[in-house]
């Protein structure tokens, strides 16, 4: 079951501040589980790596040279290369040519670099300086040593330093599964839409949000404008979340908000003081699934995947929720009274259209910025980045 966190049940025109935190507040991390390292990239750490294996594993040379023991100069009696299992003993007075990386003979005190010695014969000389160019084993980390935090995604460098520390599998959280529907009689999934037709945009928006989220698509489905089958499908989804576009409003199509209620949902937003995207809305099963309704408008529903879902979804997947960065807007949008008005914006600020916006001007944006009531042009505003 998952656990929600005690939040307020939602009122209308809940202020969009208010919204973004409680998608991002309300729920706690899936739980842990474990998996092989090479399976955890991209999810989230749900217990501390603690070193299994000494870094470096043995006594290894940092520079190309002479391994030397004892003071010089030095009879030179052989050569080890990286990966040699047995490098030997090494006499006071002797010497071995040595790779980067291979392992240093016992009794060596020091690596002399090829440019730092001469070789005459089977002689080495040279002075040994206060760098040794031996890195011992366990100077980097000791067993039981911390590698990487709990709470830290899962990068190929973390992958890395997590193997080089001789662990092999790790625990994570497991990943929100995401169940997207589509709704509406107009909507199509491919092909040139015919006259009141319209084709989907949903699936590879929410598909892009839901991954840079942490979560997976856990599947997909188109309905028509009909209550029981929208009733079913939302009694079927499968996953942790579930999207539902359009169905959203209060129309003769839109089935969704009555049927949740009938079903016992907890409402943690319904309505939010913004333009677009002002009839999304945030709740939960009684089972412990989550739905996420979208305005069927395709930007308003940008809008609200960026306000509700992708903030959901970051607490699910244990990930720590982001600052949302600020930056000076430029530009005469038509501001909100009473709530935000949700523009895209380019890298430097400037506003892309001052008018009526949809998808179009969305794709020059680099960012949508949330302007509140009291904006003025220059001001700095939250940033929502586009996918």
């Amino acid at each position: 079951m998952i656990e929600v966190l005690a939040v307020p049940r939602a009122s209308t025109r809940t202020a969009w501040s208010r919204a973004y935190a409680i998608a991002r507040d309300s729920a706690r991390p899936l739980p842990g589980r474990v998996v092989p390292v090479t399976g955890a990239v991209g999810l989230v750490l749900a217990e501390q790596v603690r070193c299994a294996r000494p870094v470096p594993a043995f006594d290894n040379a940092a520079m190309d040279g002479f391994a030397v023991a004892g003071d010089g100069p030095w009879t030179i009696t052989g050569r080890v290369l990286a990966g040699t299992a047995d490098a030997g003993t090494l006499a006071p007075g002797h010497a071995v040519e040595i790779g980067t990386g291979a392992v240093v003979p016992v009794g060596a005190d020091a690596v002399l670099p090829y440019e730092d010695c001469v070789v005459s014969g089977d002689t080495v000389t040279g002075s040994v300086g206060p760098r040794r160019h031996i890195r011992r084993a366990g100077d980097s980390l000791a067993v039981g040593a911390p590698v990487v935090p709990a709470g830290r995604t899962v990068t190929a460098t973390v992958a890395a330093a997590v193997v080089q520390a001789g662990v092999d599998r790790v625990a994570v959280h497991q990943p929100p599964a995401v169940s997207l529907l589509v709704t509406g009689d107009e909507v199509i999934s491919d092909g040139v839409p015919g006259p009141g037709q319209v084709r989907d945009t949903f699936t590879g928006l929410v598909t892009a949000v839901t991954g840079r989220a942490g979560g997976i698509m856990a599947g997909r489905c188109r309905l028509p404008d009909d209550r029981d089958r929208l009733q079913r499908a939302v009694d079927r989804a499968g996953g942790d979340v579930i999207v539902v576009s359009g169905s959203s409003s209060a129309g003769a199509a839109d089935h969704l908000h009555e049927l949740l209620s009938a079903a016992g949902a907890t409402w943690l937003v319904r309505g939010v003081a913004c333009r677009p995207g002002h009839p999304q809305a945030l709740a939960v099963l009684p089972d412990g699934r989550w739905v996420v309704s979208l305005p069927g408008n395709p930007y308003a529903g940008l809008v609200a995947a960026l306000t509700l879902l992708e903030p959901l979804l970051t607490a699910l997947s244990g990930r720590t929720a982001a600052i949302l960065p600020m930056l000076p807007v430029t530009g005469s949008p038509k501001l909100m009274p009473g709530g935000v008005r949700i523009v895209p914006v380019t890298a430097d600020g400037a506003l892309v259209a001052a008018g009526p916006v949809g998808l179009q001007a969305a794709a020059a944006a680099d960012w949508l910025a949330v302007l509140a009531d009291d904006w003025t042009p220059g001001a700095p505003a939250p940033l929502l980045r586009v996918p």
